[in-house]
Formats: C-alpha cells, sequence, structure tokens
C-alpha cells in the first residue's frame, strides 16, 4: 500500500511506546518491560514525588541511561524525511518521552507526556524546564531550582494534564491525514485523537504490529512493525 499525499494535505503524526520498542526501550505493558518491579503509583505520580523523591529518581535515571544507549530506528527516520518534505503542513505528537524522534531529524513536534531529558521545578514555581541527561546516583545530587525547589523530571505523571493539549486539539482539526504509530488506543486522551480527526473528515492510518482498542476509528490498518511499514509508505505530491 502507498499512501499519497496532496499539496492540500496537512498530517498528524501521533506516536506511541511501540516505535521505541523497535530501539530497544521495553514498553509500559511489556512482560519483560521498564516497569517490572515498579507500581505505577510509585514512581509515577504527584504523590510518590511527594513521597518518595528519591525513588522516583532513580528510576527515571535509569531510564535516561536506557535512553542514552538507544537509537532512532527505520521508522524515526521515515518520519524526519516526511517532515522535510511538508514544510508547514506537518506535525508529530508523541507519546514518548525519549529523544529519539530528534536524534532523527524530527524538528516540529510535541511530546504531549514531557521529556526524559529535561526537569522542572517541583513547586511550579513558573520557570521553564531546562535540558538535562544526568543521571543522579543519589537524591542529594539533584540540583534545584533558582527559587529553592527541588528539580523533577519534566515528566507528565498519571494523574497529571498532559501537555499542549490546546494545541494539539488546534493541529487535529485542521489535519486531513493523521498517522497513528505503535500505540495501543488504551491511553487517553491520546486514545481519541483518531476519534476527533475522523468525526473532522480526515483521513486516518494506523501501523502497529496488533490492532488498537480503537480500530473501528481508522480508514486504514497497517499491521507490521513500523520500521518495516513506513520507509516507502508516502507519495508526496
Amino acid at each position: 500500500m502507498s499512501i499519497s499525499i496532496a499539496p492540500a494535505d496537512r498530517v498528524f503524526v501521533l506516536t506511541g511506546a511501540g516505535i521505541s520498542a523497535e530501539s530497544g526501550l521495553p514498553t509500559f505493558r511489556a512482560s519483560d518491560g521498564l516497569w517490572a518491579g515498579y507500581r505505577v503509583e510509585e514512581v509515577c505520580t504527584p504523590e510518590a514525588l511527594r513521597r518518595n523523591p528519591a525513588l522516583v529518581w532513580q528510576f527515571y535515571s535509569g531510564r535516561r541511561a536506557d535512553c542514552a544507549k538507544a537509537t532512532p530506528n527505520p521508522a524515526h527516520i521515515a518520519l524526519a524525511r516526511l517532515e522535510a518534505q511538508l514544510p508547514g503542513r506537518y506535525i508529530l505528537c508523541t507519546q514518548n518521552v525519549d529523544d529519539l524522534h530528534e536524534r532523527a531529524g524530527s524538528r516540529n513536534l510535541i511530546h504531549m507526556h514531557g521529556e526524559l531529558a529535561k526537569s522542572r521545578c517541583e513547586r511550579e514555581c513558573g520557570r521553564p524546564p531546562v535540558q538535562d541527561h544526568a543521571v543522579y546516583a543519589r537524591l542529594d545530587e539533584v540540583p534545584r531550582c533558582s527559587c529553592g525547589g527541588r528539580l523533577r523530571p519534566h515528566i507528565v505523571f498519571f494523574g497529571e494534564i498532559p501537555l499542549e493539549m490546546p494545541r494539539i486539539e488546534r493541529e487535529i482539526s485542521r489535519c486531513t491525514l493523521m498517522l497513528v504509530v505503535g500505540t495501543s488506543g488504551s491511553v487517553y486522551p491520546a486514545a481519541n485523537f483518531v476519534h476527533w480527526a475522523a468525526q473532522a473528515g480526515a483521513r486516518t492510518v494506523y501501523i502497529g504490529p496488533e490492532s488498537p482498542l480503537n480500530a473501528d476509528a481508522f480508514t486504514h490498518i497497517l499491521a507490521g512493525n513500523a520500521g518495516e511499514v513506513l520507509p516507502g509508505l508516502f507519495t508526496v505530491a
């Protein structure tokens, strides 16, 4: 199958954990996955940060170390090349917190669940997040904000609102093609994005090894690993 992109088309891409899994980063739901041995409430909630910041930082420092070893795969590269062909009418929204899209060359993107390589003030004092690739062995190594608050991972914890939702909704409302890659369709609000696009009349295409839970909302479902399906998939007019 080839997906034709006309001069008037606007493309919205949503990626999930599946695309990073192809680079060796385990998914949340994998039986041998990244979160094995940790309960969500221990490391990924505001309450966990207040209760045991050392454990939260231990977990996310481990994720940073894993991410540093990973490299972009052919799917990341194919999406970056597609963006280069569609200046001004392409946007990528990812549920992933790694930086593999950036390292592949993607530029116009939104990290709706935050970024692993950034930290921000735990007091939410209003200062912007800062770049932070450090792997901390102890809590007393974690820097403090200029206001005095300790930095926290720039991650959207469970129970927190995803980032840049107004911009995401605006971009979905005007897209004519939505491409969803490697996400199970079980995490909201991202699982609703395809429904919003379909209601606005957009074509909707899913790529992944298994059908998502929201499969009925897609115009086409392409079974397979994104790194194998995405390269050569598009014809840009």
